[in-house]
């Protein structure tokens, strides 16, 4: 059988109401049937789908059935606390492993199952700002480990986004976190933009794709335009990152990368078809009226 490959996205990047009618006429006007819920307008204003009521996640499950459309995946925000408990001149809030499991883990993996998704995006946890990531690859792994694992008890799968700031911040450090936790249930995510917007060039940002590739399960499509003088500088202040491109136009380096990743396709979705997954997510998070 060829590979399944289904275009899905961030349908908030689009109305800027954030009303979930316009969302999914949106995505359904672009011959979309898959997209990712991140934040949505249920009449008491903007927020992520993590902070919806009962009755909104009904109402909005409802929609779903009206519009005929799925959701590939939870955009939940989990993984972005701080991994120590430490005052490191972040805003960034800490939350204790046992309570984070049994409160936002808990919470996400019963979203994703009320809206009929395996998947759930998140992330690997800030470590103290300044210091160096690899010092906590066993630590972050040790939490994502958990979080893999009450995943599996609900028959979910955990993606590891690459971001800035974060100890995933690349390809080499989300495969060495992939590696540590060793769970069937975690999965990584590309992300061009990402690695991009800390200055790393095109030859490096595929290097760093090349580098995490065997663990990836999806991929997000953002691409970033980075300047010839920039440097990666460490932290990145994320509210300063204003150059988000079309991706045929930015420093990410995604025609080399897809054309590679072509070749991963069959194996990867006869992977996922086996974990009741209907095919390999591309999702569009172009950023390119402001993101988020």
């Amino acid at each position: 059988m060829p590979p399944t490959v289904i275009l899905t996205g961030f349908a908030d990047e689009g109305p800027t109401t954030k009303n979930p009618e316009a969302q999914l006429a949106m995505c359904r006007g672009l011959g979309l049937s898959y997209y990712t819920p991140r934040f949505v307008n249920m009449g008491s204003g903007a927020k992520n789908v993590m902070a919806l009521t009962d009755d909104e996640v009904s109402a909005l499950a409802a929609l779903h059935e009206a519009y005929e459309m799925r959701v590939s995946s939870l955009g939940s925000p989990l993984g972005k606390v701080k991994l120590l408990d430490v005052d490191d001149g972040t805003s960034n809030r800490y939350v204790a492993p046992d309570t984070y499991l049994k409160t936002e883990v808990a919470h996400a993996i019963d979203l994703a199952t009320r809206l009929d998704t395996k998947l759930i995006r998140g992330f690997s946890f800030y470590h103290p700002k300044g210091e160096d990531p690899r010092r906590h690859v066993e630590a972050a792994a040790e939490r994502l480990r958990a979080i893999a694992e009450r995943c599996a008890d609900a028959g979910l799968y955990y993606g590891l986004e690459v971001e800035a700031n974060l100890v995933g911040q690349n390809g080499e450090l989300e495969m060495a976190l992939f590696e540590a936790v060793g769970h069937d249930h975690l999965l990584l995510i590309f992300d061009g933009a990402n690695i991009a917007c800390q200055g790393y060039t095109t030859q490096q940002v595929v290097a760093q794709y090349q580098a995490m590739k065997a663990g990836i399960g999806w991929l997000h499509v953002k691409d970033y335009q980075r300047q010839d003088d920039e440097v990666f500088a460490g932290h990145v202040d994320e509210e300063m990152l204003r150059r988000f491109v079309p991706c045929d136009r930015g420093s990410s380096g995604y025609p080399n990368i897809l054309a590679d990743f072509r070749d991963r396709l069959p194996s990867l979705s006869a992977e996922l078809a086996k974990r009741g997954i209907p095919g390999v997510f591309l999702d569009l998070e172009p950023h390119l009226k402001g993101g988020g």
